[in-house]
């Protein structure tokens, strides 16, 4: 059965019901003086909740049944698939609009039906988005659980040589495959921890100045165009790292006598906080503005200037949200994937050095997931285990910056 035109026929009857609700509560005189009657459009949307909730359930009811033994590709069956049923939706909704529209009323209280419809959909959006993460979860926990079977938890958490990739001699380098985790996660700390010193400070002093200093005309110019940088894709980013920055940091290294490789941890990290900034810049910009203006007035009364009230005022009063946003933007460096595998390459090198070639755990998910290895194989399932500890990681740093926003957040009267 072809949805779209039954979509199209339903969303015009619900359109031309809205007009007719809406037009008969406005034109009709016994509304004038009731203070019970709600504006004319919630009477519209009240006939639409109604010409939306007959169809919807028969939807419900039918794809339970299309889900049965019952064959729905031919015979009976069949004509009720691509006739019958579209037609029992039609007139359900046809009904529903009807008896909607000859419940308009001036006793009729259509703004409670319409606000209990939108809290309806709310509490439904909000499980689905509980259900989805706890599926996907769920998903990362069971392939796990058979990625661990198959391979040692100690060997995953403490080994140092990471080389998943079959071994099909037995003189190669582990002949079942080497799944030591700690270069990868050493290198996503390293890659992280580069983007952090290159934004944080920009992104912090940006936010500062916008705030601070900055002129009303100099702050609505200025600050679209710096946020620009976050709209990029991160694609764009890869490739200005692969193809300007690390060839200029191998050429400044060669100048200077070190010895930088193309594809380095340090150019990847440079063109990641270049990301980052308008990410940190942004939340620091709200967070500052948020903090009363009453406290720069009372700082100024007692003779301070406006440095010394940023440094010893706003700052302080701002910090617990700032951490907050910090915290927030490594989470989002850790995820980066396409800077990495562009800017930094596959080598998972266990160094501190950033001028090596290092990799993330993002990239080896990638790595992992592509190609024509066996789904059940433990390079295959090395991705998923990889994805759950990257997803435990992520999730203690945004609970971690939830508490602290929460346990050090002034409150103002």
């Amino acid at each position: 059965m072809s949805f779209l035109p039954l979509i199209i026929s339903l969303l015009a009857m619900c359109a031309a019901g809205y007009w007719y609700g809406s037009k008969k509560a406005l034109s009709s005189h016994s509304f004038a003086g009731q203070q019970n009657a709600g504006r004319p459009h919630l009477y519209g949307l009240y006939v639409v909740i109604w010409g939306v909730i007959p169809p919807a359930i028969l939807l419900i009811l039918w794809g339970v049944f299309s889900y049965s033994s019952i064959d729905v590709s031919g015979g009976i069956a069949g004509k009720i698939d691509k006739v019958v049923f579209p037609s029992l939706i039609t007139v359900a909704a046809i009904l529903g609009l009807t008896l909607a529209v000859r419940q308009i009323s001036p006793n009729l209280r259509a703004r409670k039906t319409v606000e209990a419809a939108v809290y309806c959909v709310l509490i439904l959006a909000s499980t689905l988005s509980v259900f989805t993460t706890i599926g996907i979860v769920l998903s990362l926990l069971i392939e796990t659980i058979q990625f661990f079977e198959k391979v040692p938890y100690q060997e995953f958490f403490f080994s140092l040589n990471w080389s998943p990739q079959m071994a099909l001699r037995e003189d190669q380098v582990g002949s079942s495959g080497a799944f030591g985790a700690i270069p990868l996660f050493t290198g996503t700390l390293l890659i992280t921890l580069i983007a952090m010193i290159v934004a944080v400070p920009l992104g912090l002093m940006s936010g500062i100045y916008m705030t601070e200093y900055a002129s009303k005309n100099f702050r609505a110019t200025v600050k679209p165009i710096l946020e620009i940088l976050a709209g990029i894709p991160t694609v764009v980013y890869g490739f200005f790292a692969a193809l300007t920055v690390g060839v200029f940091f191998r050429d400044v290294g060669t100048f200077i006598g070190l010895d930088v490789v193309s594809e380095s941890a340090l150019a990847a990290g440079v063109v990641m906080g270049m990301m980052i900034i308008p990410f940190i810049s942004s939340l620091s910009d709200d967070i500052i503005m948020a903090v009363p203006q009453s406290l720069r007035d009372a700082s100024y009364g007692l003779g301070a200037t406006k440095s010394e009230t940023v440094i010893n005022v706003i700052i302080p009063a701002a910090l617990p949200g700032i951490v907050g946003a910090i915290l927030l933007a490594v989470s989002r460096a850790i995820g980066e994937t396409m800077i990495v595998v562009m800017a930094a390459g596959f080598a998972a090198n266990l160094t501190a050095n950033p001028l090596e070639s290092v990799t993330t755990v993002t990239v080896q998910i990638v790595g992992l997931l592509v190609g024509d290895q066996e789904f059940d194989s433990a390079k295959t399932l090395a991705a998923f285990a990889l994805a759950l500890t990257l997803f435990a990681i992520t999730l203690c740093l945004n609970v971690i910056a939830l508490l602290v926003v929460r346990k050090y957040r002034e409150k103002y009267d």
